[in-house]
């Protein structure tokens, strides 16, 4: 049977350097979307994003004058009705302490939830990173010709980054975003805002270490047990250690999990919420001040400088790691 070479020029036009990391991303996506557990975790974490929206419009419909609230107190008696009139008269009168304090509550909550459902999400997707092209020895021929370092390592950090965002970042815009669509007044808007600023940059710094960490973590196994049980490890292991207040201040820094829940309480700073209320609201009982007191105190962050120093250390040691294990292959 005769071959025939045709050795004319090839004539298809370059696709260029981004398609090439958008083949990586998309692949990888595609993969984890086949699993039913990551589908389970993206139904849940967009029912968080909703549920932003509710309690977003909910709290604006509620609050604002003549809204629903004060519609409700009407079939209860004077006074009660005089406690909602007064309620709501807060709001108006202090938005930046009510509204602003409301959603930072809110957001904080949700950024719990979302980094929660992150890291189990990381868990299913740690090992189809570099873990199962080393096992295959694929990661040898990607790099031989097709692709080279950076092509790999953008490509992987854009599927961490895709991931997180599809469980994190966008049910939290999209919720706050739904949840101002129906604001009453412009208030719920201008004061929301500072809040889901907080919000999103803890939601960076969450995206950047993590995706660095997780990255880090595949490379360093040749299987996919290893490879989890190593962030498992990392997570859950070193996480329950670190809240121990009484281990070392090193070992504590050593948790991921712990850098980015002190990190959470420095950026979000919840202990301001019922410190204003303290000095701002008026007809505060007591009790209520001392509260209010303890729960700044509980909430407030105690080593915010040392964590993110550690996290940081942490990303840079994983991607250390990662660059290391590419260069052996």
């Amino acid at each position: 049977m005769e071959i025939i070479r045709d050795l004319s020029r090839w004539r298809e036009t370059p696709r260029g350097l981004f398609y090439r990391w958008w083949t990586i991303v998309i692949t990888g996506l595609r993969q984890i979307a086949k699993t039913k557990l990551f589908r389970m975790l993206l139904f849940t974490a967009w029912t968080g994003g909703l549920a932003i929206a509710a309690t977003g419009f909910l709290f604006s419909q509620s609050v604002s004058s003549g809204g629903w609230l004060e519609s409700w107190a009407t079939n209860f008696n004077v006074r009660f009705q005089a406690i909602v009139s007064a309620f709501t008269a807060f709001v108006l009168l202090f938005p930046e302490v009510c509204i602003g304090g409301f959603f930072t509550l809110i957001f904080w909550v949700h950024s719990m939830v979302g980094l929660l459902l992150s890291m189990v999400a990381l868990t299913v997707l740690v090992p189809r990173l570099v873990t199962q092209d080393r096992a295959t020895n694929a990661l040898t021929v990607y790099l031989s010709r097709p692709l080279t370092s950076t092509d790999y390592l953008v490509g992987k950090l854009g599927i961490i980054v895709s991931v997180l965002a599809l469980m994190w970042t966008g049910p939290l815009l999209a919720g706050w975003m739904l949840s101002m669509v129906f604001a009453p007044d412009r208030d719920f808007i201008v004061y929301s805002f500072k809040p889901l600023l907080h919000a999103l940059l803890f939601n960076g710094i969450g995206l950047v270490s993590l995706a660095l960490i997780a990255l880090g973590v595949s490379a360093a196994g040749r299987t996919s047990r290893n490879t989890v049980m190593l962030w498992l490890g990392l997570w859950i292991v070193v996480g329950s250690i670190a809240k121990d207040r009484e281990m070392p201040i090193w070992i504590r820094r050593a948790s991921f999990s712990h850098n980015l829940s002190e990190i959470r309480q420095g950026v979000f700073k919840v202990e301001t919420v019922f410190t204003d209320a303290v000095a701002t609201l008026p007809l505060i009982d007591s009790k209520t001040v001392k509260s209010l007191t303890t729960a700044g105190r509980l909430t407030s962050a105690t080593d915010f400088h040392g964590a993110l120093w550690s996290l940081g250390a942490l990303s840079a040691l994983s991607l250390f790691v990662f660059l290391r294990k590419l260069r052996t292959e």
